[in-house]
């Protein structure tokens, strides 16, 4: 049998004696018998999880929350498991970087998609460009293997990059895996910028990946997968040029397989070769959010906050300062009553609700200067009042730099944020007109306390493990 054993997620909280867990991705609350948190302290000390079915069914159940992660000892794949697709149109330079990269693999199939002039060892050529979903397709129907790799030809793996990615395959429930992707280093003001906000560097922390959650999606320039999942949902959506990728994975996550991210594996990818190209990346990204709200609704949304954590910051916008930290401290001080049958302290259920409400400010400024800019800003730049609202929403770059201190310098980090954002959004809006939707652009205001709010969860086999129940509070930690 696997040798499983799993390790705390750094945003994980235990109060009761280690009884109740606030953490996971997303945000929620869970209680336990005293005879699960023992489980657990002994878990998180190193002890492997046994094989008796409620204690597994516990294990697996903290690690869909992603309250902690699973670490297998063994692992039955190896790199002879994996077929890796490399879907490519012209890039004959990056490929010869890559090919050399993928020994030990089953198989490479390379796909050319309609190159101008036919790719020298490619296993397949498209005699016209049908898309990069499209090519994978016609590479992962070739694999005859149990798991796909999908990799870009601009990217490189480092390193024995499989490794941390195959072990979580020993999970069945687990159906695809991404490792982190890093932007390759390089002198340019673009390359060193690129190194700290690549939109394929999803960061450094391992999770679950799920609409909502602390990582969302991942790319497909690198993911394995199970040819069985692939075979099931028929791979990728080919009318999709932009955003297949995350369609796949939320398919897969919406039918219950769990797909994880696994920093610990890397690969290293290209940074466009210039500013024009990477305006142009940046708006294809933003393209893909219509026909993504078409196909899975909310998930899309460009704001997802309370009603009244949105209230709270709108009534200063409008000359309400006191009107907005009312509501703000009214409702924070209804979420004890709220999480009181679960057993959480007043003060942690305090902390809470004005984390959220913090949090919500600083995501409906990314919505004000991302997806809605083109009538917010100019809007807000009208009036004194708005003038200084989009002064502290850009300034939110400004404290990033003093956080993250990339290597570029405060001015221009600042520029190229706002930058990067005005082209994504622009995207969005293109998007939105040329699907005839307004999804992409409406936010999602949930019911908090309600809706939002704390859910029983309590399973058909709730009796038979060591947990009581689990009930949830859905917060807003990003």
């Amino acid at each position: 049998m696997n040798v499983l054993r799993v390790t705390a997620d750094p945003g994980l909280h235990r109060l009761e004696g280690g009884r109740l867990l606030l953490g996971g991705s997303p945000f929620r609350v869970l209680r336990l018998s005293e005879a699960g948190a023992r489980l657990l302290d002994d878990w998180l000390a190193g002890k492997p999880v046994d094989g008796q079915p409620a204690h597994r069914r516990l294990a697996a159940r903290l690690v869909h929350a992603g309250v902690v992660h699973p670490v297998h000892d063994t692992c039955r794949f190896t790199a002879r498991d994996v077929t890796v697709v490399v879907p490519v149109r012209d890039h004959e330079d990056a490929l010869a970087r890559l090919l050399p990269a993928l020994d030990g693999v089953a198989e490479v199939v390379v796909v050319d998609d309609g190159s101008a002039r036919p790719l020298p060892g490619a296993t397949v050529r498209h005699a016209v460009s049908a898309g990069p979903a499209a090519a994978r397709n016609t590479g992962w129907r070739r694999a005859g293997t149990e798991l796909v790799a999908f990799l870009d030809a601009d990217v490189v793996p480092d390193g024995d990059w499989l490794v941390p990615l195959l072990r979580h395959f020993e999970d069945p429930d687990v159906a695809a895996v991404a490792p982190r992707v890093l932007s390759t280093p390089g002198p340019s003001l673009l390359e060193r910028y690129e190194q700290v906000r690549s939109p394929l560097d999803l960061g450094d922390a391992a999770t679950p990946v799920r609409p909502g959650g602390r990582v969302a999606y991942v790319p497909s320039a690198a993911l394995v997968i199970r040819a069985s999942a692939l075979r099931a949902f028929d791979g990728f959506y080919e009318d999709m040029r932009f955003g297949e990728d995350v369609d796949l994975v939320w398919r897969l996550a919406a039918a219950g397989s769990l797909v994880r991210y696994e920093p610990a594996s890397t690969v290293r990818h290209t940074p466009r070769a210039n500013w024009r190209a990477w305006a142009r990346q940046r708006f294809a990204y933003g393209t893909s959010a219509a026909p993504l709200a078409l196909r899975h609704g909310r998930a899309v949304t460009p704001l997802k906050v309370s009603v009244w954590s949105a209230v709270s910051w709108a009534a200063p916008a409008v000359g309400r300062p006191l009107t907005g930290a009312a509501v703000a401290g009214v409702t924070a001080a209804l979420l004890p009553r709220r999480l009181r049958p679960v057993g959480v302290p007043a003060a942690e259920s305090l902390r809470l609700a004005l984390r959220g409400h913090l949090g919500a400010g600083r995501l409906i400024a990314d919505a004000v200067t991302r997806s809605w800019w083109p009538v917010a800003v100019p809007a807000l730049a009208a009036g004194r009042r708005g003038r200084w609202l989009l002064a502290a929403a850009y300034g939110q770059h400004a404290l990033e730099w003093h956080r993250r201190r990339p290597p570029v310098d405060p001015l221009r980090w600042t520029a190229l944020r706002a930058l990067d954002d005005l082209c994504y959004g622009s995207g969005v809006w293109w998007g939105a007109v040329r699907h005839r939707t307004l999804a992409p652009l409406l936010p999602d205001l949930a019911d908090w306390p309600g809706r939002d709010g704390v859910r029983d969860e309590r399973g058909p086999d709730a009796r038979e493990t060591p947990a009581e129940g689990t009930r949830d509070e859905d917060g807003r930690a990003r």
